[in-house]
């Protein structure tokens, strides 16, 4: 980071402000927006699940364990992943591998060292997993709608010169890509269609919920496909060791194309995607798909009905008075 304050500007637009990094500071000690914009959109995912969990029918305690496991492993994973692949810098610059309010969380590292931890943990606390990663998909893309733009306040993970109407300009643009170059504000793109997914998926929830895991696998489809296109228009993108592939455009091509084989072999065992309404449930939802049969079980019979079922004796009885 050059500093920490920047000279944002819009220009085709006529937008232009400042941006300062720090949002409080008590004499040495700083708390940054960064941290601040991650933890706003940590806590929003987390009331979402919360809210959903009696939907889902997963018990609470069992879902904080999770929670817990998951959080500490994603940032460790975060960190670790771009750690990983920015190694010949921080082995000759070993003081600032926890310095994580400079940025560098690799958002794949953190989602990766997120869900190994909370499946593992899910296992031992007996918490479903497929439902519980339907909670966990549609808080991610709250958590990354709005965790963008931490990336935003440090000026950081943008993209390629462009000359459309929002591009965007700042020092460390202008230290990396040349003064007066306007680039691709690429936080913009995935939050907003992390937060356009959010809904997407939301909806779908209420309306086309099919099997236990289906929103998760519809999150891997819809975050995965953006991100191989953004990806591709940043300066700042992790590449594989061999061959020069960007990282991130690999696991997001692997899991869009794991997520929707997954999602077909799973909508053609639930009865091939039709809709809720088609199988007398009122709507496609979880709780909805499971009460059902009790409420059936639950409308009382005809009085002929009852006297009919009285009247036909069972099996055994026959063999009895014959």
């Amino acid at each position: 980071m050059s500093g920490t304050i920047f000279h944002v500007a819009f220009p085709n637009m006529g937008i232009e402000f400042t941006v300062n990094r720090v949002a409080i500071q008590v004499g040495s000690f700083c708390i940054y927006w960064y941290g601040i914009l991650i933890g706003c959109g940590f806590l929003l995912a987390l009331l979402f699940a919360v809210k959903s969990l009696k939907r889902y029918k997963i018990d609470g305690d069992g879902f904080f364990n999770c929670v817990l496991a998951g959080l500490i492993a994603g940032i460790v994973g975060a960190r670790a992943f771009f750690v990983l692949f920015k190694w010949d810098y921080y082995a000759a610059h070993p003081e600032e591998i926890m310095a994580i309010h400079n940025g560098g969380l690799a958002i794949y590292g953190g989602i990766i060292g997120a869900l190994t931890a909370g499946c593992i943990v899910a296992r031992f606390c007996h918490v479903q997993i497929p439902a519980l990663l339907d909670i966990v998909g549609m808080g991610f893309l709250i958590g990354q709608g709005i965790g963008r733009w931490g990336n935003f306040v440090n000026q950081e993970a943008f993209g390629t010169a462009t000359d459309l109407p929002w591009g965007m300009t700042s020092e460390n643009v202008a230290a990396e890509m040349g003064e007066g170059v306007l680039v691709h504000p690429c936080f913009l793109y995935e939050s907003l269609w992390c937060l356009l997914g959010f809904g997407v998926l939301y909806l779908l929830s209420r309306k086309w919920y099919r099997f236990p895991g289906q929103m998760f696998l519809l999150y891997m489809i819809w975050y995965g496909t953006e991100r191989m296109f953004v990806e591709g228009l940043r300066t700042d993108s992790l590449y594989t060791p061999l061959f020069g592939l960007r990282v991130s455009q690999v696991i997001s091509a692997v899991i869009v194309l794991v997520g929707a084989v997954l999602l077909v072999l799973g909508l053609k065992k639930a009865g091939r995607g039709k809709p809720a309404a088609a199988e007398g449930l009122s709507a496609g939802t979880p709780e909805e798909a499971e009460t059902t049969g009790e409420e059936e079980a639950a409308v009382p019979k005809k009085p002929e009905e009852a006297s009919s079922e009285k009247e036909e004796p069972s099996g055994p009885e026959e063999s009895e008075a014959g």
